[in-house]
C-alpha cells in the first residue's frame, strides 16, 4: 500500500491507509496544528534525525485504561514508603531531555531536536504534560504526552531510580480516574507497560474509543496541582 506524501496542508489520510507497519504518512512538518490533528486521529510522529516526518498508526494500539492500572504488591509497597514524590509540569523540559537520553541505541534517539522544540510548543500552549517523580528533591524518573479530551498520549518516559517511570504512570492513572479521564494511549507494547495493566485493542476500536474521548473539553493548561483537576473548567 503507498505510503501517503504530506504537503503544507494539515491533512492527514484515514488511518486505515496505514500499510502492515502502521506507517500512513511521511513529511510535513511538527506545527502544533499538525500535531494536534494527528493525536485527534490516532495517529503520532516517530523518526530518526535526518530523516523527514514518519507518521503512524498502528494496528493493534497499545492502552492503558486509568481505572485498570495494576499495582503490584512490591510497587505498592513503594508507594507506601513515601520516598519518591510526583509533581506535574514543573520540570517539562528536563523530562523530554531525560527521556532522549534514555533511548539512545545503536540507531541514536527518535526523540530529536525538532521533537523537543514541537513539544516544548505544545507544553506552553497547554497540551502537552509532565510527570515528574523526584527523590530527595531531585527530579529521578517521569515521563511526558499529550492531552486532549478525556485521553492521554504518552510519548516516553525515564528512570534513574528503580522503579521511577512506573510510579509516574500509576500516579497519572489514579487522578486521572478521579477527574473522570478514560484512556492513555501507549502506542506501542512493552513488557514493562503490560506489567501495569496495558493490552493491546484494535485500530478500528482505538478510534472508536478515542472519538468518544474528544467529545468533552481538554483539561487544557498547568497541571501542577493534580488535586484539582476534578474541578478544572475544560477548555
Amino acid at each position: 500500500m503507498p505510503v501517503y506524501l504530506i504537503n503544507k496542508e494539515n491533512y492527514f489520510p484515514p488511518v486505515s491507509k496505514s500499510d502492515a507497519n502502521g506507517l500512513l504518512a511521511v513529511g510535513g512538518d511538527l506545527n502544533p496544528l499538525r500535531l494536534l490533528l494527528a493525536y485527534k486521529s490516532g495517529i503520532f510522529p516517530w523518526f530518526s534525525e535526518g530523516d523527514p516526518v514518519l507518521w503512524w498508526s498502528p494496528d493493534p494500539r497499545c492502552v492503558l485504561y486509568p481505572e485498570k492500572v495494576k499495582i503490584s504488591r512490591s510497587m505498592q509497597n513503594i508507594l507506601n514508603r513515601g520516598e519518591l514524590e510526583v509533581r506535574y509540569d514543573t520540570a517539562f523540559s528536563q523530562v523530554i531531555r531525560k527521556c532522549r537520553n534514555m533511548v539512545r541505541n545503536e540507531e541514536g534517539t527518535w526523540i530529536t531536536l525538532d521533537i523537543i522544540q514541537a513539544y516544548e510548543t505544545l507544553h506552553e500552549l497547554g497540551f502537552a504534560h509532565s510527570v515528574e517523580v523526584y527523590r530527595e528533591g531531585k527530579l529521578c524518573g517521569g515521563l511526558y504526552g499529550v492531552s486532549l479530551g478525556s485521553a492521554f498520549f504518552g510519548e516516553s518516559m525515564f528512570s534513574e531510580y528503580p522503579n521511577a517511570s512506573k510510579v509516574a504512570l500509576i500516579q497519572l492513572s489514579k487522578d486521572m480516574k478521579k477527574a473522570g479521564m478514560k484512556l492513555i494511549d501507549c502506542q506501542l507494547y512493552t513488557s514493562h507497560l503490560a506489567s501495569l495493566g496495558a493490552v493491546e485493542i484494535g485500530r478500528k476500536i482505538f478510534i472508536k474509543q478515542l472519538e468518544d474521548c474528544l467529545t468533552g473539553g481538554t483539561f487544557k493548561g498547568n497541571w501542577t496541582d493534580s488535586a484539582q483537576w476534578p474541578m478544572y473548567q475544560p477548555c
